[in-house]
């Protein structure tokens, strides 16, 4: 495998066990700790694999080819057709010579040579399309900075005839009266166009076909997918300086939210909006095509906005920049904003001809906006990356919950935008708005309360949390004679009413738009209804940080709804309904809960070729193989699994599971003894000692927020809070997300100063919670952390009826494994995961070194410490008194 450095062992195992998996078409879970080099492991590993597998196409090619040219092997081809003229004759003259299915020789030899012929036709066409597009990438790669240069030029112009024209209309424009008229004209866009339910139109992007060269049918792909944008960036920067980095055709997708370069579209915040707003452009552009061939005394009806980004010709360019040149998201909206092109539609148009496609793993999950990207995973390959939570993420994505606040906004808005424009609606569109305001109306019902009414101060009476089948909740609602799947999938997603009804509420909810004292009259209900639901959530306090969790909830609850609405099409068996009813109907919700994600992976791993799943900590294994891949079909024969130790030394690891603390107290911190105050206390005892022999940097993980509140607290009134104070300065997780950054460079800073001054204080103390914000994703390298205590073991809460849900379905569909039911399991992994997650973040390099402390006895249970990753599992010590531990832990 070629390499950018002398790799370790255990990533030429790494490499050697991928490529055999790719070779063989197989399921692969790998597990590889994080510092040894996984992602350039994944990146060498298959991109070796997909050039011999191209390079065994192109010989077997020109084997074929060869054979063909042969002229003796012509002859055999002309031979066997003259076998046919004669075959009836011959099969007479020997009957006995028959092929092994039972045909004359002579038919098994003439089908075989025919099918030789077709291959080898195909093979000539498959031979030019390929010199066709390696031809035209080359062309590219000499003229593409002229063509830069020459379209930087035309843009400019074009900018600035757009800046002059648009100078013209507004000294054109008139008084007041003008103006309202001009609104007046645009209001036209907030009208559904007729609708036909019939016609099953392909979605038109205005763009011409694309070249014959770009095919994607011959081009075998890696599709290499992760977590977050910033990690897929950090595999392209791998990719750019691996051997692989000059030849590989490589595309970064991602989201019109952090591709789009229209700022006018960017500001929406939210990506429904901003989604909605880039197909209702594309729309006028075509609109704009039909208007210009209209003639020329027929005024134009309406002026509407195009996205000046939205160009072919740019759109080409920037997608052979891309194919020319590795490059990352930010890389690539830089390049979009120079060159005036969209970088969103630029890369997709780039997929057909690209070897790696780099996407985040909701993008590849979910099947509508895999579709809606032209990505096809026939035969292809898929590595899903950073694959720990890779269950819960399907469950997330095709889970979607509203809240009664939601559904009686929705109601309010799309019933004032009918009364409004009824008499310009088609008879179809009246009577689909009219079937989703009777399912908005039900489903209020449902909760309890009234559409008609404000949301937050109908107050109900029987609170609490009801699970249904998705049949029962359809009959309770009185909504199982409405065909969902047409009203969702065909309805709500080509007309786009959510996108309309926003426009509507945007143009209506401010009062500088309302135009006339009589409209304002027709939309004061509206606004004060608006009003009040946001005056209704701030006394509450339950306004969420993020401006998109709140843009979404005010100003466009329908497409929240929508989402809901698709949820319920999922088979009967495959998930759960849940009634949450809270207070008020404004505060209660519906949640559609996914029991079955294997369902929707079971297209991925049926498509692709093969599929891996990799992570730096993958243990338990035994949900990916059966919740997963069992579930979703596959043989278990074609799943093979991959785990490999670490690049430390075996002393650079101390792993102790304490039994009990220095005052002989048995640490066990279940749910009915973790209060206790000698539990706290006696935990507060083993982090005096271990801050006394520790230098640098302590994480310590508590198994919630409100454990940890509690644990301090008592520490505080006990003054062993002063204590721990005294030798280490202290920091606690912040609850937003916004400060995560903040405290670490804090923290950071004082361990960095404690190291040169060589005072009393030697360090600092990190109080984090288990899957919190620091408990993944975040390197506690070298001194930032020298030893990480784990506090307890943080169980899930089993009273949630989420989950008890899905232990009730787990039992009820899966197999005892080691005579433990499977429910029991999920609650085990479901601990340990969160575990391994966290007490991974400190080695993090080849010569990094830390101790790992597990305070509770249940650790040394062999089922639990079994699910502890094989590198530190072959290393733990299980120390029954406290004294024995610190001494190795001072060692």
């Amino acid at each position: 495998f070629p390499f950018p450095y002398a790799p370790y062992a255990i990533q030429e195992r790494f490499m050697a066990a991928l490529y055999g998996a790719l070779e063989k078409g197989q399921v692969g879970i790998f597990e590889s700790p994080t510092g040894t080099g996984k992602s350039l492991s994944l990146i060498c590993g298959a991109l070796s694999w997909l050039r011999d597998f191209e390079e065994k196409k192109k010989l077997e090619e020109a084997r074929l080819l060869a054979l063909e040219h042969d002229g003796q092997e012509e002859k055999k081809l002309l031979d066997s057709d003259e076998s046919l003229r004669k075959g009836t004759l011959d099969e007479h003259r020997c009957p006995e010579s028959k092929g092994s299915a039972g045909e004359p020789d002579w038919v098994t030899a003439f089908v075989q040579k025919k099918e030789e012929r077709d291959k080898v036709d195909r093979l000539k066409e498959e031979q030019i399309r390929r010199k066709k597009r390696e031809d035209h990438l080359e062309k590219i790669r000499h003229n593409v900075q002229l063509k830069y240069a020459a379209k930087r030029k035309r843009a400019e112009e074009e900018e600035t005839k757009r800046l002059l024209q648009l100078s013209k209309e507004m000294l054109s424009e008139g008084g007041g009266a003008e103006v309202l008229e001009q609104l007046d004209h645009n209001e036209e866009e907030l009208i559904l166009d007729e609708y036909e339910s019939d016609e099953e139109k392909k979605a038109v992007l205005g763009l011409e076909e694309d070249d014959d060269d770009m095919e994607e049918e011959h081009v075998t792909k890696i599709y290499y997918c992760s977590r977050t944008h910033s990690q897929l960036s950090q595999f392209v920067h791998e990719v750019q300086k691996s051997p692989f980095g000059k030849d590989t055709r490589l595309v970064s997708l991602g989201s019109r939210q952090n591709l789009c370069v229209n700022e006018d579209v960017r500001r929406l915040g939210a990506l429904q909006l901003i989604n909605d707003r880039c197909m209702e452009m594309q729309k006028h552009k075509q609109e704009k095509k039909s208007d210009g061939e209209e003639m020329e005394g027929k005024k134009r009806r309406v002026s509407r906005t195009v996205c000046p980004f939205y160009s072919y010709d740019q759109m080409q360019f920037l997608r052979d920049e891309v194919l020319v040149e590795v490059k990352d998201i930010e890389q690539l909206v830089a390049l979009g904003k120079e060159t005036k092109a969209c970088p969103y539609y630029g890369s997709r148009y780039a997929i057909p001809a690209a070897q790696l496609v780099v996407l985040p793993y909701q993008m590849l999950l979910h099947e509508a906006t895999r579709s809606a990207a032209g990505i096809s995973l026939k035969d292809q390959v898929v590595i899903i990356d950073e694959a720990h939570n890779l269950i819960d993420t399907i469950t997330c994505i095709y889970s979607a919950e509203v809240s009664g606040a939601q559904l009686c906004c929705a109601h309010s808005q799309l019933l004032q935008y009918m009364e409004r424009y009824r008499k310009r609606l088609k008879a179809k569109n009246l009577m689909y708005i009219k079937q989703i305001l009777y399912l908005l109306q039900q489903f209020v019902s449902v909760l309890g309360g009234n559409v008609n009414q404000n949301p937050n101060s109908q107050a109900i009476s029987q609170t609490g949390t009801v699970l249904k089948s998705i049949n029962d909740f359809l009959f309770q609602s009185q909504i199982d004679n409405i065909n969902l799947f047409k009203v969702v999938q065909r309805y709500c997603e080509k007309s786009l009413i959510s996108r309309k009804l926003f426009g509507f509420v945007e143009r209506y909810g401010a009062p500088m738009v309302v135009k006339t004292n009589k409209e304002k009259e027709k939309l004061a209900g509206l606004q004060n209804f608006l009003l009040s639901l946001q005056q209704g959530s701030d006394k509450e306090g339950d306004l969420p940080a993020e401006a998109e969790s709140d843009q979404l909830r005010s100003a466009s609850p329908l497409m929240q709804i929508e989402g809901f609405l698709s949820a319920l099409t999922n088979a009967n068996q495959d998930g759960r309904v849940i009634l949450n009813r809270q207070g008020t109907v404004g505060q209660s919700s519906l949640k559609f809960l996914l029991l079955n994600p294997a369902v929707h992976f079971a297209k991925v791993v049926k498509e692709c070729r093969a599929v891996i799943i990799a992570g730096g900590t993958m243990q338990p294994v035994s949900d990916f193989r059966e919740q997963l891949l069992c579930c979703a079909g596959v043989d278990p024969a074609r799943i093979v699994e991959f785990s490999c130790g670490h690049v430390i030394p075996p002393e650079n690891i101390l792993p102790l599971i304490l039994c009990s603390g220095p005052s002989n107290q048995q640490l066990e911190f279940t749910y009915q003894t973790r209060d206790l105050p000698q539990m706290m206390d006696e935990t507060g005892r083993i982090l005096c000692n271990v801050c006394n022999v520790v230098p640098g940097g302590i994480v310590c993980f508590f198994p919630s927020y409100e454990y940890e509140r509690q644990v301090c607290a008592r520490w505080e009134q006990t003054g062993l809070l002063a204590r721990l104070a005294a030798k280490k300065k202290l920091f606690q997780e912040p609850k937003k997300a916004n400060q995560v950054d903040q405290v670490l460079v804090e923290y950071a800073k004082c361990i960095k100063r404690c190291s040169q001054g060589g005072g009393q204080m030697t360090g600092a103390l990190l109080f984090s919670v288990v899957g919190g914000k620091m408990s993944e994703g975040i390197n506690f390298s070298d001194d930032l952390g020298r030893c990480v205590i784990m506090v307890g073991m943080p169980y899930p809460n089993i009273k949630a009826p989420e989950l008890q849900e899905k232990m009730a379905w787990l039992d009820k569909t899966m197999p005892r494994a080691a005579g433990q039911a499977p429910s029991r399991v999920l609650i085990e992994n479901l601990c340990m995961k969160a575990v391994n997650q966290s007490i991974g973040r400190a080695i993090r390099h080849q010569r990094d070194f830390a101790s790992i402390l597990l305070l509770d006895h249940r650790y040394a249970r062999p089922a639990i410490l079994n699910k502890l990753p094989q590198w530190i599992k072959e290393r733990t010590q299980v120390k029954a008194a406290f004294g024995s531990a610190f001494a190795e832990l001072r060692k």
